[in-house]
């Protein structure tokens, strides 16, 4: 039998629709795939570089357990200067993808029986982790009202002696919601008066199109209690080639990287070398990329609000379109399925992404203009025929 606690983990619901889909084009239907949060750029090719000739040198051994010494600087500084702080390369750990912050992270700071705060819809595996640590998840409703952003009164409604953690998520998926510089600090101030910690996933730090990205990171006083979640996939679209990194206070740090320790042992090094030249190299293609999913994201809102009893406001970060489509008269989940299986475009339903969800479909646009007007044209089609 498995263990009790298996059954308190949750799951990633765009992994479950992906194998459908790919179970589908197996038959030979063909699938639209709005479905993944995959980037569908090739790694721009000076990384790829870079990871073969370290290949090509040997950079193929264990590493330290939270990163090599050159990687861990060269992710501190670039970390840094986005943020206009000093980071020192002791506070950085990095390892393979983002996710394993997320879990370490809490593994470190929250104990059974605390309670953390966490958005709703939301990305799954804040959820999932929570549970399996025997924490008590709190969910924080996350409204088309307010722009998709947080309700500091609901917020702090919330906040109880046994809050260890709040975990915030600018941009945001699944919504593209982006938090001000002015919501960031009134919520630092609330962590600051009830002392918990920020968990700040910033993993789409780079994907923004009205603002400039401001993070917690960046007040006073508040890297001693924000562990920071970055990585390389959405930005450079390194999906597949797993690297992440924390930024958080030095014992924090060390923690995680003795979690890293007993579960990864490190992070692949050639990958690693990669990451330095992600960081470090020209950011053309990513400047290049966020242009495009600048106009795919016009495309698509536009699209969707021309499909009667659809509404979507316009995201402002990420590569995520969250539509209202409630007047269409059927829950999301039966909804998505349909979509896939009689229209041919894979979507996720919003309660993929919590029970606050119920009432919206998330489609992601990481994907050719091409492929996304042919997906507007069949979810215009079936819906017309309902």
């Amino acid at each position: 039998m498995l263990a009790k606690a298996t059954a308190r983990l949750g799951t990633e619901t765009a992994f479950e629709v992906l194998a459908k889909a790919r179970a589908l084009e197996a038959q030979g239907r063909e699938i639209i795939h709005l479905e993944i949060g995959e980037p569908d750029f090739d790694t721009p090719r000076h990384i790829v570089e870079a990871a073969i000739q370290a290949l090509r040198e040997g950079q193929t051994h264990y590493g330290p357990s939270a990163g090599l010494p050159a990687a861990r600087k060269a992710f501190a500084e670039a970390a840094g200067r986005a943020r206009g702080i000093d980071i020192d390369p002791d506070c950085v750990v990095i390892t393979p993808g983002a996710k394993p912050v997320m879990f370490f992270g809490m593994l470190s700071l929250v104990d059974p029986g605390d309670e953390v705060i966490y958005p709703n819809p939301g990305f799954p595996i804040y959820e999932s982790v929570i549970r399996y640590l025997g924490a008590e998840p709190v969910p924080l409703r996350i409204s088309e009202e307010n722009d998709f952003g947080i309700d500091l009164e609901e917020l702090e409604r919330l906040i109880t002696p046994r809050t260890k953690m709040l975990v915030v998520n600018t941009p945001a998926n699944p919504t593209g919601g982006v938090l001000s510089r002015r919501d960031i600090e009134q919520i630092a101030a609330l962590a600051q008066k009830h002392d918990f910690w920020i968990l700040s996933d910033e993993i789409y730090s780079r994907i923004l199109y009205d603002a400039e990205h401001f993070s917690f990171m960046s007040l006073p006083q508040m890297p001693e209690r924000t562990l920071l979640l970055e990585g390389h996939s959405k930005t450079y679209a390194m999906t597949g080639w797993r690297l992440g990194f924390a930024v958080a206070p030095k014992s924090v740090a060390a923690m995680i990287g003795k979690l890293m320790t007993n579960c990864n042992s490190c992070t692949a090094t050639f990958t690693q070398f990669a990451g330095i030249a992600a960081l470090q190299g020209p950011q053309d293609d990513v400047n290049a990329m966020v242009q495009e999913f600048r106009r795919r994201r016009d495309l698509i809102v536009d699209g969707l609000n021309a499909i009667p009893g659809i509404r979507c406001k316009m995201p402002h970060g990420a590569f995520y379109a969250f539509p209202n489509v409630r007047a269409l008269g059927m829950n999301a989940a039966t909804l998505a399925d349909r979509l896939l299986r009689e229209a041919g475009v894979a979507t996720l339903a919003g309660t993929s992404f919590g029970a606050h969800g119920e009432g919206y479909l998330r489609f992601s646009y990481a994907n050719s203009q091409e492929n996304i007007r042919k997906a507007l044209g069949a979810v215009r089609g079936f819906v017309g025929s309902l």
